[in-house]
């Protein structure tokens, strides 16, 4: 067995972080967690704590960390090596992490890093102070090529840079520094005709996202007001009636998962907002962070007390410290004027949330692996039954929603239900939101109601000379041209084999090689398997091979033996993989193969 003992000693400024944030050695400190749950859900952010100021998590530091919250450091070793933003090895203290995944890739990325790679010379970014990392989907897909940079220090600093080109790289890295991005812009505003109303996006570009009284005054905080004027009971058959069904691609019934929590009779119950979205392709939840955090922060909150909890943990990606501050600023704002605390309003509700930054793992977006991340363990996922609802986030029974899903409640409980109804179809009532990137003139976020047909879509997006669709991102589907009449509906695409998934609408022209395309998609999914189950630890490796083979035109065998085996590899992953994620690896490749006619012409 690997114990994995660390004897080496902290440095004081080490043991001095580590203090600022558990308090003086002895003392104790949950932050709203039951002293019974023990220190360890403090782990995540003990290393990003190390890792903002020092750049990496050292022995000492790691070791230090480990003794004050009671966790072996072989444990604690498995976690930090689990995520791609925490680094174990010393490194310089200015990273600038360029995203190469799809989006980014069409716009470019390659060439850029090439670009940065050259004007750095043969000395390299270490030289400089530097370095220069790949990066997955950064979730600014619309503004692609994008690249994340991160400085370490007493005043640590994380800036995303848009529309990337060399030399911006270039100028953040000799800065360490680089403005805000820009607000977001909406493609649909002004240019649809008033055809498509805007809903859960009204507030975009509209109300200042830190401020407080702008939000109030643009209709904020009148929903949680209602919810808690007419109690748990109305909320939840307003919630069940509206249809209303979760956003991150599952599609299950919010109102039948809150009411199964709200009668659960083990105590107490959580509530966990998803934020962290990492499906390539998909921005949707950022834009609402970024824009309207108090909108995020008033849906939790109505959950909350909907659901009999006191405590929501708000889990957000890693890679968005812009929506980070905001909703930092907003929970600050909320507690402030009685929106968040021991007696919210005035109405003897208790409820506060707790702000956690994820470290770059695809996997926790999956519900279990999230509250295993939570809890201070590797982000892997747990086997289904017993489900969230009944043994969730510490074994109680927890709520988990995506910031979509949440804000979703807002304008039923506001407008009500015939009217959320009013819009889309029987089966799938009210608007949705479409990350639109790639080969298109006005790419963005796109809030249309259920049933337009993509078509539509793509017109508002300005695409032309489409040549296939990327839906519901690199665990979706792909759609061939004569496909683009589809009608954008739960219903509609489960009945085309194909999937509204997070929201990702992906336009490739004739421009855009899909080979490579394909093979970002295959090491995507090989990079970001947790390895705990053996169909996708070693089916998501094959598959890559597999695709590396019929790109280079080195098959074994002919090459429809290689597309017979894609299939034969995907349906076992399919069938038993414990997660989401090796159950959909194949799905974008094998549609790719069916609808695209990609590698039919391929020699051995």
């Amino acid at each position: 067995m690997d114990l994995r003992p660390i004897a080496t000693p902290p440095s004081d400024s080490e043991r001095a972080l580590v203090d600022a944030l558990l308090g003086a050695p002895g003392a104790e400190r949950t932050v709203g967690v039951r002293e019974a749950r023990g220190l360890r859900h403090l782990l995540l952010p003990g290393l990003h704590a190390l890792q903002d100021r020092f750049g990496w998590v050292s022995p000492g530091a790691l070791g230090y960390l480990c003794e004050r919250l009671h966790v072996p450091p072989a444990e604690a070793f498995g976690v930090a090596t689990f995520y791609a933003l925490f680094s174990l090895s010393e490194q310089p203290p200015v990273a600038l992490h360029v995203c190469d995944d799809l989006a980014c890739q069409a716009a470019g990325a390659e060439t850029v890093l090439a670009g940065i790679q050259r004007e750095l010379g043969a000395t390299g970014a270490a030289a400089r102070g530097c370095v220069v990392q790949r990066s997955p989907c950064l979730g600014q897909c619309e503004r692609a090529p994008v690249a994340l940079l991160t400085v370490a220090g007493t005043a640590p600093r994380t800036r995303g840079l848009v529309a990337l080109d060399a030399r911006t790289g270039l100028a953040a890295l000799e800065r360490r520094d680089a403005p805000l991005p820009p607000r977001t812009v909406l493609p649909q505003s002004g240019r649809d005709g008033g055809r498509y109303p805007l809903r859960l996006l009204a507030r975009v570009g509209r109300a200042d996202p830190t401020s407080l009284d702008d939000y109030q005054a643009q209709g904020g905080y009148a929903a949680l007001r209602l919810a808690l004027e007419r109690g748990p009971a109305h909320v939840l058959r307003e919630v069940s009636d509206s249809g209303l069904v979760g956003r991150g691609g599952a599609a299950f019934p919010t109102g039948r998962k809150w009411q199964a929590v709200a009668a659960a009779p083990a105590q107490p119950h959580y509530l966990v907002c998803n934020a962290d979205e990492s499906e390539p392709g998909t921005f949707k939840d950022r834009v609402l962070m970024e824009e309207d955090p108090f909108a995020v922060v008033e849906a939790m909150t109505i959950a909350g007390v909907t659901i009999g909890a006191e405590l929501g943990f708000l889990y957000v990606r890693g890679e968005y410290p812009l929506a980070h501050e905001r909703l930092a600023g907003a929970l600050a704002a909320a507690r402030a004027r009685g929106y968040l605390g021991d007696d919210v309003l005035g109405k003897g509700a208790r409820f506060e949330i707790e702000l956690r930054r994820g470290a770059g793992a695809y996997i926790c977006g999956e519900e279990t692996a999230l509250f295993a991340s939570i809890e201070g363990f590797r982000g892997e996922p747990r086997s289904k039954p017993p489900f969230p609802v009944e043994v969730g986030l510490f074994g109680r029974p927890t709520v988990v929603n995506n910031v979509e899903t949440l804000v979703n409640v807002l304008p039923i409980l506001t407008e009500g239900v015939a009217r959320y109804k009013a819009l889309g179809t029987a089966g799938s009532p009210g608007t949705r939101l479409f990350c639109v990137s790639g080969k298109v003139a006005h790419p963005g976020l796109y809030e249309l109601p259920f049933g337009v047909k993509l078509s539509a879509l793509l017109e508002l997006a300005g695409a032309k000379d489409v040549r296939a669709v990327l839906l519901g991102g690199a665990a979706g589907t792909f759609l061939a041209p004569h496909e683009l009449e589809l009608a954008l509906t739960f219903e509609d695409t489960k009945k085309a084999g194909a999937t509204l998934g997070s929201g990702v609408v992906l336009v490739l022209d004739g421009s855009v090689a899909l080979e490579p395309m394909l093979l970002r998609i295959a090491r995507f999914f090989r990079d970001e398997s947790c390895g705990q189950c053996v169909p996708c630890r070693v089916g998501t490796v094959r598959q890559e091979e597999l695709v590396q083979r019929l790109t280079r035109k080195t098959c074994h065998g002919t090459p429809a033996d290689e597309r017979v085996l894609l299939g034969d590899l995907g349906q076992v992953m399919r069938d038993a993989s414990i997660c989401g994620l090796g159950q959909t690896a194949s799905s974008a490749l094998e549609s790719a193969v069916a609808k695209l006619g990609v590698w039919a012409e391929s020699a051995r």
